[in-house]
Formats: C-alpha cells, sequence, structure tokens
C-alpha cells in the first residue's frame, strides 16, 4: 500500500516572536504545499502544528510517514513521552493545546516519523523552512495575513 509523505517545518522569529509552518504532501504524483503564519508565538508550537496540519488535511486512512527536524516532535512521540504526559494530565507541560490536538489524530493512522537533519540540502525539508519562514513573515501560500495563536496568546498553554 502506498504511503503519504509528509515533510514539516516551523519557524520563529524570536522564540516567542512572528512564526509560521510550511508543510509539504506528497502522494504518486500528487503535490501539496499548505503554510500559514501566526503574530506571535514560537518555535515548537510551529513545528507541532505543522504536523497537526498536515494530519488534518487526510482524507483516507492511508499509511503516513513524516519527516521532520524537530526532535520536539519526534522525541516527545518516539520516545513516549507525550503519552506519559497524557497521562498525568499535562501537569507543567508546555503545548498542551495542541498536543491534544495530535492526539486526536495519532490513532487514525499508521505513522511512521523519521527526523531529518534541518538545513542539511534535504530538498523537501528546505522547501518547508522556506514556506514557515516566508508564512512567519506574513507571506503565507493561502495569504490570510498572520493569524492569532489563541493558545500561545491567552498563555494558557505556553
Amino acid at each position: 500500500m502506498s504511503k503519504i509523505i509528509i515533510y514539516t517545518d516551523g519557524a520563529a522569529k524570536g522564540n516567542p516572536g512572528p512564526g509560521g509552518y510550511g508543510v509539504v504532501m506528497k502522494f504518486g504524483d500528487f503535490r501539496k504545499e499548505f503554510s500559514q503564519g501566526f503574530r506571535k508565538t514560537t518555535n515548537n508550537r510551529m513545528e507541532l502544528l505543522a504536523v497537526i496540519i498536515a494530519l488534518e488535511k487526510i482524507k483516507k486512512a492511508l499509511p503516513v510517514k513524516i519527516y521532520s527536524d524537530s526532535k520536539y516532535v519526534i522525541d516527545s512521540i518516539q520516545k513516549g513521552w507525550l503519552f506519559n504526559w497524557q497521562k498525568k494530565g499535562f501537569k507543567g507541560k508546555k503545548n498542551q493545546d495542541l498536543w491534544t490536538r495530535y492526539l486526536s489524530l495519532h490513532y487514525k493512522f499508521t505513522i511512521e516519523y523519521q527526523w531529518v537533519k534541518g538545513h542539511a540540502g534535504n530538498i523537501e525539508n528546505e522547501r518547508c523552512d522556506e514556506l514557515a519562514v516566508e508564512a512567519a513573515e506574513g507571506n503565507a501560500l493561502n495569504n490570510d495575513g498572520l493569524l492569532t495563536d489563541e493558545g500561545f496568546e491567552s498563555g494558557l498553554f505556553n
């Protein structure tokens, strides 16, 4: 069975500061790119949001392989930290809103994660970085301008 291949990246200009995510999704000959920027957020939030947005775009429960240069995202999932945080009610953990959103998607798919070194010549990872940076600068593909990252700005989940 074919896999959906996803590359993700997040960026923040300042941490916190304006930020954005970039996603490249591939399935066979099909390719789609997504990005969005936010007025004030963090790099980790954008890295995680990129994965969430990509998974939310998938309409069929096909196997998925996600490439990310975020140790925060990859290690939290692969090393099981996320599931321990969940068991403990995310007490004292940042980004609970996004991790909860991710968990609602996690079990819908068979997901394989692959860490890739950022800025190391991986063409699709480099493209995601370009998308994320452009989005943080207010030039997202969907051209909605910078949005408010409610989870961050509310102070409840960061």
